[in-house]
C-alpha cells in the first residue's frame, strides 16, 4: 500500500494582534509596523484566487481590537487604521505526524507559493492600510510584540 501524501486544500494564516513587529534579513530591517496585525502565511499547492480573496477579507475584517474604554473586541485592523506585516512561512505546512523530521510536501512549490503570496499581499494593500512584508524565501528574523496575546489560526477549505 502506497503512503498517502497529504495535500491540504487551504491557505493557512497565523494572525497575531501586535503592538509592533519587524522582519530582519541579513542584519537589515526589511519590514516594520506599529500596532496592527502580524500575518504568517502558508500557501498550499491547491490554493486559488478564491481562497486568497476570502483570507484577505477575513484578515481585514476580523474584530480583534477593543473599542476605547472597553475590553470587547469590536474593531478590525481597518477600523483602527492599523498596520499589517505579512511574512511567508511554508513551515505552517510542516507535517510532524511521522518520524522526527517534518515533511513539507503539503506546501506549494516555491515559484507557485511566491506568486500566490504576492497576490495575497496585493489584496491586503487594496485596504489602503500600510502593509509591509518580509522577503520571500529568505532566512528571516521576526520580532513580534504580541498584544494580549492574541493569536489565531485561519484556514479555509477550497470547497467552502
Amino acid at each position: 500500500m502506497a503512503a498517502k501524501i497529504y495535500f491540504p486544500s487551504t491557505v493557512r494564516v497565523v494572525v497575531q494582534r501586535v503592538t509592533a513587529s519587524s522582519v530582519t534579513v541579513d542584519s537589515e530591517i526589511v519590514g516594520k509596523i506599529g500596532p496592527g496585525l502580524n500575518l504568517l502565511v502558508g500557501i498550499a499547492p491547491t490554493d486559488t484566487a478564491a481562497e486568497l480573496t476570502w483570507m484577505a477579507r477575513k484578515c481585514l475584517d476580523l474584530r480583534l481590537f477593543p473599542s476605547p474604554g472597553s475590553s470587547r473586541w469590536d474593531l478590525s485592523v481597518q477600523d483602527i487604521r492599523g498596520e499589517i506585516l505579512v511574512v511567508s512561512q511554508f513551515t505552517l505546512y510542516g507535517d510532524c505526524r511521522k518520524g522526527r523530521r517534518p515533511s513539507f510536501d503539503g506546501a506549494a512549490p516555491p515559484a507557485q507559493a511566491e506568486a500566490l503570496y504576492n497576490d495575497f499581499v496585493t489584496l491586503l494593500r487594496t485596504s489602503d492600510l500600510r502593509v509591509e512584508t518580509g522577503k520571500f524565501g529568505a532566512m528571516m528574523q521576526v520580532e513580534i510584540y504580541n498584544d494580549g496575546p492574541v493569536t489565531l489560526i485561519l484556514e479555509r477549505d477550497a470547497s467552502g
